[in-house]
């Protein structure tokens, strides 16, 4: 982390309700342009801590910052800087892609271009459809692009890839990465171990609302081999999942 520039701050942070402590006293700073998972059982805590980063939930003690602004103190101006993507979001069924986008970007004072988005997407060519005609992986990516309206410097992603088919799985990642490319910091929730390991740099672990661990996946799989581990199976030199992506093509099926 000292050679990349720091966005993300989390100190000791805690978050309780009544007597249940959710977040308790977390650390963790994620670099500029990192792809940061956050990993962890349901109930762990992952949902509550990126929840008080995005400004929706006020922290008990500690603190959170978002290139360099208390995200607790000046909420307002931490989200004109992120974007976040929801799961299981809901468009108007009267408009078309393109009309979704520009109506998101007037809450922000920037104009995006509202084409060359759809386009990041993947979508430019759907830009006059409605909502209820996508496919799963199409609505993914539009609530992805709805999130990039204000150019955010750091974008959330909640379960990116669930519910989607294999090809839509591996198109999604191929957009993160994209995404990452052009010099966003993402943090990243998801159950699938294999995404993780795919698409981030590093991963913590949270589990009871504390932090396990945090390292990049393959130093994490290095250290569990070197004490000792072996699975009960010789693991296979490919998935099903491989499988099916050979034999039907990485390629989007949809209509």
């Amino acid at each position: 982390m000292s050679k990349v520039k720091e966005i993300i701050s989390v100190n000791n942070l805690v978050k309780k309700y009544d007597n249940f402590t959710a977040v308790n006293g977390i650390n963790f700073k994620v670099g500029q342009g990192e792809i940061f998972g956050l990993l962890g059982p349901n109930g762990a805590g992952k949902t509550t801590t990126v929840e008080i980063l995005e400004g929706l939930r006020s922290p008990t003690s500690g603190s959170a910052e978002i290139n360099g602004i208390d995200v607790a103190k000046n909420t307002k101006a931490v989200k004109k800087i992120i974007g976040v993507q929801l799961q299981e979001c809901s468009f108007f069924d009267k408009l078309n892609l393109f009309e979704i986008v520009e109506m998101f970007s007037v809450f922000y004072t920037s104009k995006p271009n509202v084409g060359e988005i759809l386009e990041k997407v993947g979508l430019l060519e759907k830009k006059k459809s409605y909502y209820k005609t996508l496919s799963g992986g199409q609505k993914q990516r539009l609530s992805i692009a709805v999130a990039l309206v204000n150019d955010p410097k750091v974008l959330f992603l909640d379960e990116p890839t669930t519910g989607l088919d294999p090809q839509a799985r591996r198109n999604m990642w191929e957009l993160i990465e994209n995404i990452r490319d052009s010099g966003k910091t993402i943090i990243i929730t998801t159950h699938y171990m294999e995404e993780a390991e795919k698409l981030c740099d590093r991963v913590a672990i949270i589990d009871s609302g504390e932090i396990v661990t945090i390292n990049s996946p393959n130093n994490l799989i290095r250290e569990l081999v070197d004490s000792g581990f072996k699975v009960e199976e010789k693991i296979q030199d490919a998935t099903l999942e491989d499988v099916f992506i050979n034999l039907t093509g990485k390629s989007l099926r949809e209509s």
